[in-house]
């Protein structure tokens, strides 16, 4: 679990491997489509990276991608998206997971993106782009529904990916939009494009439309046809429908897209009531089974009328060879919950409720997030994504979590104190300090009563940790606050753990080691046993560094390499609650000899320092404290000088730390007797180290200053400081020098 803990949150794995292996799978080409082997053909052997298909709904992009995929002869990894799926990390992990399913790998792949996302550009990407570029064979990675993607951070790692593809392989993708990726392709002259005007069917496929609905056309009815519908095949294979059911084709209105409104009005009008019903308020489902339909109507029958609806050809997809898992056509289901809205006002928030309901029961709790949100069920929405706002952050989905806090807003969150205790967590374990700030403020002068859901005993309990951690009124306060919730927190609270450590580290700001190394040691043994990996990591960091500087090297060994081994196995590298595993891991492979190892740990020092920001001064400090003292060990005067600059800034803001004041000063003293640099320069700043992963994109300096809110002239800055820094002349070079010294990748 996390450096904070919530309940148990694992009991939707079934569920949400059930709905994964949905996106995961090739669907199968529908019957009665107007066959695109010609157009497929033409493009599938281009000597290109990219194909982009961009269309507006309807065009049958995901029907051209399903034929391609049946025909295709290289193995086909496959992943379509919806609107949860706009998170870097999920993104990656979708990638890979296909890729493993279709092309092969060792699964453990999948393992080790998951969990990244706090790093999925500079980590994640990286290493998925690694996997690919390395293939033994060529393949196609088939993306459809790209424009669910809306954050530019997926955007980013996709063309990581994309730049990564091995010659002989395809990046194939649909969208209802213009596709970011393509403007540097098409510079490049390294994609094609499959727009509108080439999924537009002529006289020829209306007749094969027709014909799919045993409707016969004349020469002139299918250029009547044509002409209405502009070629549109979705407005098409409407038009064949209202025509089987005994409408006139010729009395087909409507020159553009609004066609469908009368089409979709005409389909409807031929079922029945109870049919158009369920219909329209099963559109709330983004996927649909006969279970989740059932409860969300409380009825029976929904199983048949899936398979009927899907046997009539009226835009149901299924996504399963089992015929369990269905969706709506993305237009078909547009319609629909317009139709909802029109005929039964307000019906679709309670439909969300039961949605929610339904998920929650079958233990995908993430999913019933979404639904309340879309219900506008906000208190209870708020109490559910409490438990779960930790687990997914540490899971690596930090957009989806930072969406969660967006959606519900501020409001929402200051009437449920509790909660803003853990957005507090959040943005303080991120680097967002100023946001960590207010969120802290907020709390400081609120109440609550209740129970709170992430589990702790009290909000007091919760607010007097995270008060502890951020060491405003310096350790004496911090350690009143962290015996409060050791008070508050009994033996089998899931928070026991932390309140623990954050114990610990109030008694070493105070001088008090050996209370502060009872309080890891137990802290350790609790998070083992409950599976809270980051509180175990970095307790099990703070005894390995006490007892080496006690000298008892056989208990350091034991407790640095539990350390390591908690961070490696569940990839918490760029976990500020990790960051002292890397210092302390570095100093002990000194001891034994293992120079390269100690540099590869400093280096992932220095990448984590980032997020370790004034917010959390003792372990902002004492990370770089300790990270100074390896670099002086290792000769380098210049990154301990440059390290030393940063703590004083933290100090600056945070100078009530106890001991760790006077350890600073002594490390400087110990700093002056050098008086030559020697030969290494500095080391990468925090914002070089923020901006060094978009070195990988193909964005220009001023959409690189957009993401980072700095300037442009800012950027070109700091890329020519990481030029210098590393040695290098060009974006490849830079990149790929990073890679080899350990700050991108994995």
């Amino acid at each position: 679990m996390s450096i904070l803990r919530t309940g148990d949150a694992a009991r939707g794995e079934d569920l949400d491997a059930l709905l994964l292996s949905t996106k995961l799978n090739v669907p199968m080409p529908r019957a009665g489509l107007v066959s695109r082997r010609e157009l497929i053909e033409r493009v599938r052997t281009a000597r290109v990276r990219a194909v982009a298909v961009s269309a507006p709904a309807g065009y049958g992009k995901s029907s051209l991608l399903a034929e391609w995929a049946a025909i295709e002869k290289r193995p086909v990894a496959w992943v379509s998206l919806d609107r949860y799926d706009d998170d870097p990390g999920t993104l990656l992990a979708l990638i890979i997971s296909a890729f493993v399913g279709s092309v092969g790998g060792d699964p453990r792949l999948i393992a080790d993106v998951q969990g990244r996302g706090t790093a999925a550009l500079g980590r994640s990407a990286p290493l998925v782009g690694a996997v690919l570029r390395n293939s033994d064979r060529p393949f196609v990675l088939m993306i459809d529904d790209l424009h669910e993607l809306a954050s530019p951070d997926c955007h980013d790692v996709l063309s990581v990916i994309i730049s990564n593809m091995p010659e002989g392989s395809l990046f194939v993708s649909a969208s209802r939009h213009e596709q970011p990726h393509v403007a540097w392709l098409r510079a490049d002259d390294d994609v094609v494009e499959v727009g509108m005007e080439s999924l537009a069917l002529d006289a020829s496929g209306a007749t094969q439309v027709f014909a799919a609905s045993r409707v016969e056309l004349s020469p002139h009815e299918s250029r009547e046809v044509v002409l209405r519908t502009e070629g549109w095949p979705v407005g098409m294979q409407l038009a064949a429908i209202v025509s089987r059911d005994g409408g006139n084709v010729a009395a087909i209105t409507g020159d553009d897209l609004t066609i469908a409104d009368y089409l979709y009005r005409t389909t409807l009008a031929s079922l029945s009531e109870p049919i158009q019903q369920f219909l329209r308020r099963t559109a709330v489902l983004a996927r649909m089974s006969a279970s989740l339909c059932d409860y969300v109507l409380n009825e029976s029958s929904s199983q048949a009328k899936l398979l009927e609806l899907e046997a009539s050809g009226l835009f149901l997809i299924r996504l399963d060879r089992r015929r369990q898992w269905f969706r709506y056509h993305a237009l078909f289901q547009e319609f629909l919950l317009s139709e909802l809205d029109r005929l039964e006002p307000g019906q679709a928030a309670h439909l969300h409720a039961r949605a929610a309901d339904w998920h929650e029961n079958h233990g995908s709790p993430a999913r019933a997030v979404e639904h309340l949100l879309e219900a506008e069920e906000v208190a209870r929405a708020v109490q559910v994504t409490a438990q779960l706002m930790l687990p997914t952050y540490e899971s690596g989905q930090v957009a989806t979590v930072q969406r969660w806090l967006s959606v519900l807003g501020d409001d929402a969150i200051a009437e449920y104190p509790p909660m803003a205790v853990i957005a507090g967590w959040i943005m303080a374990l991120t680097g967002q300090a100023r946001e960590a700030e207010r969120w802290a403020a907020l709390v400081e002068h609120a109440t609550f009563e209740g129970t709170p859901a992430d589990g702790t005993a009290s909000f007091d309990s919760g607010r007097a940790m995270l008060r502890s951690y951020l060491c405003v009124d310096g350790p004496e306060q911090s350690r009143r606050d962290a015996d409060f919730a050791l008070a508050q927190e009994p033996s089998w609270s899931p928070w026991r753990d932390l309140a623990l450590a954050v114990a610990g580290e109030a008694r070493l700001a105070l001088g008090d080691v050996g209370a502060a190394k009872a309080h890891f040691a137990e802290a350790s043994e609790v998070a083992r046993t409950g599976g809270n990996r980051e509180i175990g990591a970095i307790c099990d960091a703070e005894l390995g560094l006490i007892a080496m500087t006690a000298g008892e090297w056989d208990a350091a060994e034991a407790a640095v390499n539990r350390a390591r081994t908690t961070v490696a196995e569940h990839h918490l590298e760029d976990y500020a609650a990790a960051a002292m595993v890397f210092p302390v891991a570095a100093r002990f492979a000194l001891h034994q000899g293992r120079t390269k190892d100690a540099q590869r740990e400093l280096a992932s020092a220095m990448r984590v320092r980032t997020i370790c920001t004034h917010v959390l001064p003792t372990l902002g400090v004492r990370l770089r404290l300790h990270t100074a003292y390896m670099y002086v060990s290792l000769g380098d005067v210049s990154t301990a000088r440059h390290l030393v600059r940063e703590i004083d800034d933290i100090i600056a803001q945070r100078p009530k730390l106890g001991v760790l004041i006077d350890e600073v000063a002594r490390f400087k003293r110990r700093l002056d007797a050098h008086s030559s640099d020697g030969l290494n320069g500095p080391p990468l700043t925090p914002a070089e180290l923020r901006l060094l992963p978009y070195l990988q994109t193909h964005l220009t300096y001023p959409e690189i200053g957009a993401r980072l809110f700095v300037s442009r002239n800012t950027v070109s800055t700091e890329v020519s400081a990481i030029y210098r820094k590393l040695g290098v002349s060009s974006r490849m070079d830079a990149v790929n020098r990073a890679i080899e010294v350990g700050l991108l990748g994995a």
